[in-house]
């Protein structure tokens, strides 16, 4: 059993429960630890259930919590070398990180957990592909473009939360971003537009693919109907259930097997 709720998905802070019969641990951490305390107590689960913590990348609105989480639990912290670095500047005085080689797979508990390199303007992001037994989650969140390694590492998922932060019109029409600001998420290690994402799940779409989970709209760019719309093209008649996940609130739980 493979269940995933997204506690969070969006700019101002992400965070994932995943869970199976033998662990249950957090991808990313980008809310406070008031706020990822209650989302979790909304699953029924306490902060000394978590026998993890991975992280994607150091940027704020993955991390958010990390410094006060550690100060309050031993809940290990699962990154690569790079990305550890710049973390303990703010994370002091903790002992229990976990260093992995991006790229590599390691075990959490019974749980397989294999991480692939993004295209991100971060130190050295990575996402995941989580499996437990036959079953399989990806998640893909913060890059520029997808390489033909994060399509390899994805194909066969079960379920997949990818990155869906803009709309182009609506981005390139925003009064409150200076042109700067639109060029860093347009590039090639920024953020995914709807329409990159369908191109993406395009190339990794099969029978298989029970849940798509769009994730990290902007609340100012995007629009959960736009995004939405580019998606169901992709689909078409396949019976992947298609959802967005958001920031205000948990998402509906995904259960594999």
């Amino acid at each position: 059993m493979l269940d995933i709720t997204i506690l969070a998905s969006g700019s101002s802070g992400n965070a994932a429960l995943v869970r199976t019969e033998t662990a249950s641990f957090l991808v990313d951490a980008g809310l406070s630890t008031k706020e990822l305390t209650l989302r979790l107590h909304s699953c029924g689960v306490e902060p000394r259930d978590l026998c993890g913590i991975l992280v994607t990348h150091e940027h704020g609105d993955h991390t958010k919590g990390l410094a006060q989480w550690s100060k309050r639990h031993e809940t290990p912290i699962f990154c690569n070398r790079q990305t550890a670095l710049v973390l303990r500047e703010k994370v002091v005085d903790f002992q229990g990180w976990k260093i992995f080689a991006s790229g590599s797979e390691f075990e959490l508990e019974g749980v397989t957990i294999r991480s692939f390199p993004v295209p991100h303007d971060a130190v050295e992001p990575v996402g995941f592909v989580i499996r437990e037994r036959s079953h399989s989650f990806g998640f893909l969140t913060d890059l520029g473009h997808s390489t033909n390694l994060v399509t390899e590492s994805l194909r066969g998922v079960d379920a997949l939360l990818i990155e869906a932060n803009y709309d182009e019109i609506l981005l390139q029409n925003d009064t409150k971003r200076p042109w700067s600001i639109k060029q860093r998420i347009q590039s090639r290690h920024g953020h995914l537009s709807n329409t990159d994402a369908a191109k993406t799940v395009s190339q990794i779409i099969h029978d298989g693919l029970s849940h798509l989970l769009l994730g990290h709209l902007s609340r100012d760019c995007n629009s959960e109907e736009l995004a939405l719309a580019a998606m169901s093209g992709i689909l078409k008649s396949r019976s992947t259930r298609l959802s967005c996940a958001m920031q205000e609130s948990n998402s509906p739980s995904i259960r594999l097997g």
